[in-house]
Order: structure tokens, then sequence, then C-alpha cells
């Protein structure tokens, strides 16, 4: 893997649950890095919190990119956005022809993950596009930390090396991490929290 590969991370903003309103939206930044060491750009659209609009929005953004013919890898910070805004990270990678990475902190709970999209009417639709998203895997970083992540497009040894060129600063790759600094600046008028 080249040292220099053209990475997109994306992450969402924050929002506040249970406010009442329909179709609040939040914003999905991408960022586009070399490897884990310089920017070269930035994307940024807007999702339905609770929606299922992130996919098609992803995939025109990108597609529609200048950046689009030196990206290698896509990566989410998780497969939800805006909620439960489910990526379709198969379909992501079948329109724009691009391998896709999704990162986890934490092994997510998908017990939990079924029984919260329970409550959406659509719920098949959803928890298909979870299960599509294939196999969780566990990756270990520098000084033993373990991320996991689910890849669709490429060998899990590459996408380990993926992620751990990109993890220069922290236990997260680069993009996802500036992507968060980026999209709760935009809402919350400075960064806050961690990626």
């Amino acid at each position: 893997m080249k040292k220099e590969v053209r990475i997109v991370g994306f992450d969402d903003g924050p929002f506040e649950f249970g406010d009442g309103s329909k179709n609040k939206t939040v914003p999905l930044i991408g960022v586009i890095y070399r490897g884990g060491e310089f920017i070269d750009g930035a994307l940024r659209t807007d999702v339905i919190v609770d929606g299922m609009d992130a996919t098609d929005k992803i995939v025109k953004l990108i597609n529609q990119s200048r950046h689009k013919r030196q990206l290698r890898v896509i990566m989410f910070d998780g497969i939800t956005v805006g909620g439960f805004n489910v990526i379709d990270i198969k379909k992501v990678h079948e329109l724009t022809n691009l391998p896709v990475i999704a990162i986890n902190r934490k092994m997510p709970d998908i017990a939990s993950v079924k029984a919260a999209l329970r409550k959406f009417k659509d719920f098949r639709k959803r928890w298909k596009v979870v299960k599509k998203a294939g196999e969780i895997k566990k990756s270990k970083l520098k000084k033993g930390k373990i991320v996991y992540y689910q890849n669709i497009g490429m060998e899990d040894e590459d996408a380990e090396d993926v992620i751990s060129l990109s993890c220069t600063h922290g236990f997260i790759p680069e993009p996802l991490r500036v992507a968060h600094l980026i999209a709760t600046a935009i809402v919350k008028g400075e960064s806050v929290g961690r990626a």
C-alpha cells in the first residue's frame, strides 16, 4: 500500500435526540487525506437524522467530486450517520468503484442495533443493509490498541494496512478524526469530543 494512498473519511456532526422535529438534517463531512499525513480536501453534504438518504448522497458527492480520480479508499466511522441513517457500504462500493472500510473503536453491539432498528417501520430494509456490511473483524494497531472494521472491495490484509497507515496521531484514522473535528465545529461552533 502506497504511503500517500488517497483516503476519504466521513463522519457526521452531533445532533439532539428527541427534539420532535421530523426531517432534521445533520452535516456529513468527508476529509480527503494522503495516507495519514496531509489533507488534500474536504466534502460536505447533509443527511436526514434517522433517514435513509446517506448512501445515495455519499455516492453522488464522491462521484461528482474533482478528487474522485485520485481516491483509492472510502472510510466511515461505523455504518450509521445521523442516528440510524444506515450506509449501504456494499452499494457505495459498487456505485463508486472504490473499496470501503467502516471503523469502530469498540465491537458493535449488534443485538442492541437490531433492537433499535425495530422501532422503524422499514426495519427489514435497514436490517438488510446492516447485514450486507459483512463480518466485523479486528485489527491490532500500534501499542496493542484494537479497532474493529468491516470492508468491502479489498482484502483484509490491505484494509488493515490502510487502517494502520492512516492512524498517525491516534488510534483512529486521520481522515475520520479530522472529519469529526470539522463536523462538530460546524454544528457547535468549535470541535468537541473525540472521533
